[in-house]
């Protein structure tokens, strides 16, 4: 789309104004917009978080560039790892399935942790044990299913079932 103002150069900038219950949108130019008085206040600023993540990445390449960690390509939209390394930006959303075995190593070192756990809300000290406890059950009933301990499996599931229904009970009541 071209520039409403100057009709000449692309319209990177999109102005939408509402007045009165009114809408209007406007797309111009960068270069029409700075005649006008518009900019952006962090397009001086730089946001280096591709390049942290880049160096990130390339810190975890040079610990982890072994025989049995081959680059890894996305199968969607072509990716390399080592590109997504240099520029610390996936290329479409199937990259992160992609390069997880080598997205686990860095997340670590970045949080801590490869798994994010959320805040529980604010709970009564009742519910906040069953969360827990249904938290626990689910670990147990994962490892019985892997040691193929179905007997354990299925009175895991039953428990866990009974605690959900007594959360959606004290839900409705």
């Amino acid at each position: 789309m071209n520039c409403q103002k100057c009709n000449k150069n692309q319209a990177t900038i999109h102005l939408t104004q509402i007045v009165d219950n009114s809408k209007i949108t406007f797309s111009i130019c960068k270069e029409c917009a700075a005649k006008m008085g518009f900019h952006s206040p962090l397009d001086n600023v730089p946001f280096p978080l591709a390049k942290i993540l880049s160096g990130m990445v390339q810190g975890q390449l040079e610990q982890t560039d072994s025989p049995q960690m081959p680059d890894v390509t996305c199968p969607n939209c072509g990716l390399t790892f080592e590109v997504f390394s240099r520029q610390g930006r996936f290329g479409c959303g199937q990259c992160y399935s992609a390069f997880r075995p080598r997205l686990d190593l860095i997340m670590r070192k970045l949080h801590g942790s490869s798994l994010h756990k959320g805040k529980l809300p604010v709970l009564d000290e009742d519910h906040k044990q069953s969360v827990k406890e249904e938290e626990r059950l689910e670990v147990e009933l994962k490892k019985a299913i892997d040691a193929e301990d179905f007997e354990r499996a299925a009175d895991l599931r039953d428990k866990l079932k009974t605690i959900r229904e007594g959360d959606l009970a004290s839900k409705d009541g």
